[in-house]
C-alpha cells in the first residue's frame, strides 16, 4: 500500500513537472531572432523581454528576470488596485468625485487644467489614466485603491514577487531610489496582461473591463505603430529619461500573443523618435507581427 502512494505520488509530481514545462516551452526559432535584434541594435544600456504565444504556450525572452523600472507601466497594477475597490463595493465605476487644486502633480496634465471643486466621474480619471497616461489622475487613483501599500498586496497574491508600486508607499523609499514609482521584470508584467487577457484578476468582469481600457491608447507610435490598425491591442507604455517600456497583447489573426519590453539606464536620453529604446521598441514589435503572422501584406510605415 505505502509503494502505491508513492508511486501515484511521483506520477504526480512527473504530470506536474510535464504540464509546467509545456507551459513554458521556448520558441527556439523566435528566440534566435530576439536574440540577434537585441545584438544588431547594441543598445547603449540594458534591456529585457519575454513574449508569449497564448494559442501555444511557447515563449521567447531575453534577461526577462531583471527588474526594471516600470515608468508608466505601473499605471496597470493601480487600476488592477482600483477594480479590486469596485468588485467590493467600495467605489463605483461611474461615481462622481470632486478634483482639489491639492491633487495636482506639476506637469502638462489634463486633469491638471482642471478648476478645484470641479466634478470628474471616475470612469474618466481611469481613461485619463490608462489612455493620456495622466500622472494627476494616476495619484489620485492610487491614493483611492488603497495606496500602493494594497496594490502590492493584490500583486503578491497574483504571485508576482518583482512587480511592485513604490512612490508613496510605505517602506519602499530605497526601491524608490532605484527604479522610481514602480517596478517590475518583463516576465511578471506579461504575466500580468495575460491573467487580465483570461480574467484571472479580481474577476472575469473585472479583467474584462481592463482590457477594454489598456484598448485606449494614445500613445501608439512606437509598438503598436508596427501592428495593423484593424487589430485590436491593449497596452501601456511608460518613458522616463533613462527608461523606454511597452507591455502589449496583440489580438492577432493566428492567435494572441503578449510581450513586454523594459530598458534601463539608456545612454540615450533623447525624446525624439529616433531614441534607442523607442527604435528597440519599434522593431521588437515589427519582428513579433512577421514572425506571429508571415502571410500579412500589412506593413508599417
Amino acid at each position: 500500500m505505502q509503494f502505491c502512494r508513492s508511486l501515484l505520488v511521483l506520477l504526480f509530481l512527473i504530470v506536474s513537472l510535464f504540464q509546467l514545462s509545456a507551459q513554458t516551452r521556448t520558441d527556439k526559432k523566435l528566440q534566435k531572432k530576439i536574440n540577434q535584434l537585441v545584438s544588431d541594435l547594441r543598445l547603449r544600456g540594458v534591456a529585457g523581454i519575454y513574449v508569449k504565444n497564448l494559442r501555444t504556450g511557447k515563449v521567447a525572452a531575453f534577461q526577462p528576470d531583471t527588474v526594471f523600472p516600470t515608468a508608466s507601466i505601473v499605471k496597470v497594477p493601480i487600476v488592477v488596485g482600483i477594480m479590486d475597490k469596485i468588485e467590493k463595493g467600495e467605489l463605483s465605476y461611474n461615481q462622481e468625485l470632486i478634483y482639489k487644486d491639492s491633487l495636482l502633480y506639476a506637469g502638462v496634465d489634463i486633469l491638471g487644467s482642471f478648476k478645484s471643486g470641479e466634478k470628474i466621474e471616475l470612469s474618466k480619471l481611469i481613461m485619463l489614466m490608462l489612455t493620456m497616461s495622466d500622472n494627476t489622475a494616476s495619484l489620485w487613483l492610487q491614493s483611492l485603491a488603497g495606496t500602493g501599500s494594497r496594490i502590492n498586496e493584490i500583486l503578491d497574491s497574483l504571485g508576482l514577487q518583482y512587480t511592485r508600486v513604490n512612490s508613496r508607499t510605505p517602506g519602499r523609499d530605497a526601491d524608490r531610489r532605484l527604479f522610481g514609482w514602480g517596478q517590475t521584470t518583463p516576465r511578471e508584467m506579461t504575466t500580468l496582461l495575460e491573467k487580465i487577457y483570461k480574467g484571472e484578476v479580481i474577476s472575469k468582469k473585472a479583467s474584462e473591463r481592463m482590457l477594454r481600457v489598456l484598448g485606449r491608447n494614445y500613445h501608439d507610435v512606437n509598438g503598436i505603430s508596427q501592428i495593423p490598425p484593424n487589430v485590436f491591442v491593449a497596452s501601456k507604455t511608460g518613458e522616463v529619461n533613462q527608461s523606454r517600456n511597452e507591455t502589449l497583447l496583440v489580438m492577432a489573426p493566428s492567435g494572441p500573443y503578449v510581450y513586454t519590453i523594459n530598458t534601463k539606464n539608456l545612454e540615450d536620453q533623447s525624446w525624439a523618435s529616433s531614441n534607442e529604446g523607442w527604435v528597440l521598441c519599434r522593431k521588437l514589435s515589427a519582428l513579433l507581427w512577421a514572425y506571429f503572422e508571415p502571410h500579412s501584406k500589412w506593413k508599417a510605415e
